[in-house]
């Protein structure tokens, strides 16, 4: 700072003191009142005006937020969100009012594995999602809040309760509505748009459907198998994904009617009133123990004049049951192969359902099938008893062509033939009645084990027929056999073993196919072990009942009586001609016995 600066600032500061000295007047008390008065009314103002500022500048914010990323449908993003509740005396559905979306569905008939209410999805583990193409993209109606009301209708005699769900706004209306009829597993749907087609720049709604199957059963791995996600194509056709891979999926661009998340005992499943134009599907087993399977189902639904109608079935898997809900759906029931589903389908299922009003003992049940079955086949037990009956008269003379061609099987063959023509004898006369009776043995393969009626039902020991009844848990894991014991197993097997030895005594099978009858009951009992307990009581039922039925017909055959027919043929056919299958299958021989030697 210079010298002139300096003496600047002195000379100021000179003029300011003496001004306050000589001419500055005090303020008088009043002023200094009034001063303190006008202070605190501008501080109360200041504290009265601060909570303006957020009141008013972030609902502004919100709402410039919300046009940008909703546009139109604004609106609709605000609310509160609270649950509403539909039900009837089979289902509890929980929906909320954010989104008028499924949240929550209970089976009040059923029960889990460990008595806890049946919680088909919630919230956390399932999550549906509908949403529209609109000029901001990609709307999800999960976003806006609905008015809900709740009602009551007659259909067709029935009652049903209606909850209507509307979204209100200057521009319009979506209304979602759900009705639930009494004493039904199905849930119907429409969703509509009023006023509103206009700002949807496409006619389809996309439909996201991420379920993980919560738990139900104590067998999770058993559940795993028995889990699979179905679909049914408009045209008519079932399919599904890949049962035991890890992880699968398909994009599938035909037309279908109904997706399913099928559990062993239970389904989730969305049907189209016309028709989803497309769906990718898929299925992941996870590594962890929370979930069965992880599905998802991503599908397009068509829009029809602003409007597009579903329905949703969350019920168990009965056949007779899902048979009615809509073309197809009866598939999620897996009944086995062609060639032995029809015998569950039109055979067993009814039977099961007729015998239901009668018993209430489903061990009972069983015993009924058994001996229905079995005195329905009779006819074809009694001549397959005959037919080994005349096998076991003739050995003599097989023992006879065995010692003759000892080194030329061939030609015993070719003689062995020849005698039986001669005495009218069939060597598959005691095998051809078994092979119709094959069907119904491999049916229980299926029906047993994806029987609902079963679940949880106790008989004896076993406190669950729907699964193994394990009498004894070992320390260790036997390969294919398991950690415990099933008794019904046990049993099945001794009985087997039994039969197998009281019908050798019957036939004239020797050599290795006699040992054969030993081993395959073996065999069963490792296969059979983690089976649920009702199929091992069917086979073991079965086989006493058999043993049953050949020692009686025993009583009334007679091997002399047999022996004088088998003799009468003989004399019968000593000039009759070879029949046409005899003479080919005896070319045959020769031509191979012909290119042996050749060889």
């Amino acid at each position: 700072m210079d010298r002139n600066q300096a003496t600047g600032l002195i000379l100021f500061a000179a003029v300011l003191l003496v001004y306050s000295i000589f001419f500055a007047s005090s303020p008088e008390p009043i002023a200094i009142e009034d001063q303190e008065t006008n202070q605190e009314v501008v501080i109360n103002n200041e504290i009265d005006s601060v909570p303006e500022i957020p009141q008013t500048e972030p609902d502004s914010i919100q709402n410039i937020i919300a046009q940008r990323q909703f546009g139109t449908f604004a609106a609709f993003t605000k609310g509160q969100q609270e649950n509403v509740v539909l039900e009837n005396d089979k289902i509890s559905i929980t929906f909320s009012t954010k989104g008028a979306e499924i949240k929550n569905v209970v089976l009040k008939e059923f029960k889990t594995w460990d008595q806890r209410p049946l919680v088909l999805l919630d919230e956390n583990s399932s999550n549906l999602d509908y949403k529209i193409q609109t000029d901001k993209g990609l709307l999800s109606l999960n976003e806006f809040y609905f008015n809900p009301t709740l009602s009551t209708i007659d259909i067709e005699g029935v009652n049903a309760s209606v909850l209507t769900f509307i979204a209100q706004s200057g521009s319009g209306q979506i209304i979602r509505t759900y009705t639930l009829p009494d004493e039904e597993y199905v849930l119907n749907k429409s969703l509509e748009f009023v006023g509103l087609t206009g700002n949807l720049t496409d006619s389809n709604i996309q439909i996201t459907w991420d379920d993980r199957l919560l738990k139900q059963e104590a067998d999770l791995e058993e559940s795993r198998r028995k889990t699979n996600l179905n679909f049914y194509k408009s045209e008519g056709k079932h399919d599904y994904l890949s049962l035991t891979s890890d992880s699968d999926d398909d994009e599938v661009t035909e037309p279908l009617k109904w997706v399913s998340f099928s559990q062993r005992f239970f389904t989730s499943g969305i049907i189209a009133a016309n028709q989803f134009n497309a769906a990718k599907l898929e299925q992941v087993t996870p590594s962890d123990t929370l979930s069965v399977k992880n599905m998802k189902a991503a599908l397009v639904l068509p829009l029809e004049n602003g409007r597009a109608e579903v329905s949703y079935f969350f019920g168990p898997n009965n056949y007779n049951l899902l048979r009615k809900i809509t073309p197809g759906f009866e598939n999620n029931v897996d009944m086995g192969y062609f060639f032995v589903s029809w015998v569950n389908k039109y055979i067993i299922v009814n039977l099961f359902q007729f015998l239901e009003r009668y018993f209430t003992n489903y061990g009972v049940i069983i015993i009924l099938i058994v001996l229905i079955i079995k005195l329905v086949l009779s006819p074809l037990t009694y001549k397959s008893y005959i037919g080994m009956a005349k096998m076991r008269v003739i050995k003599p003379e097989i023992d006879e062509l065995k010692a003759k061609y000892p080194d030329d099987p061939t030609k015993m063959q070719q003689e062995q033939m020849k005698l039986f023509g001669q005495l009218g004898v069939s060597p598959i006369s005691g095998c051809l009645p078994m092979v119709f009776q094959m069907p119904f043995l491999f049916a229980m393969f299926f029906f047993f084990p994806n029987s609902i009626e079963l679940r949880q039902e106790s008989f004896l020991w076993a406190h669950d027929l729907s699964t193994y009844d394990s009498i004894l848990s070992l320390p260790f894991t036997i390969p294919f056999y398991g950690s415990h014991v099933s008794l019904f197993t046990i049993l099945m097997t001794v009985s087997q073993i039994a039969y197998t030895h009281f019908n050798n005594q019957l036939t004239a099978q020797t050599g290795p196919m006699k040992n054969i009858g030993y081993i395959m009951p073996v065999v069963f009992m490792f296969v059979l072990n983690s089976f649920p307990a009702a199929l091992s009581f069917y086979y073991f039922v079965s086989n006493m009942v058999t043993f049953g039925q050949q020692a009686i017909i025993k009583l009334f055959v007679d091997d002399a009586k047999i022996r004088e027919k088998v003799e009468a043929n003989k004399l019968k056919n000593v000039n009759k001609k070879k029949s046409k299958f005899q003479q080919k299958l005896e070319d045959a021989m020769k031509a191979a016995d012909a290119n042996k030697k050749k060889s």
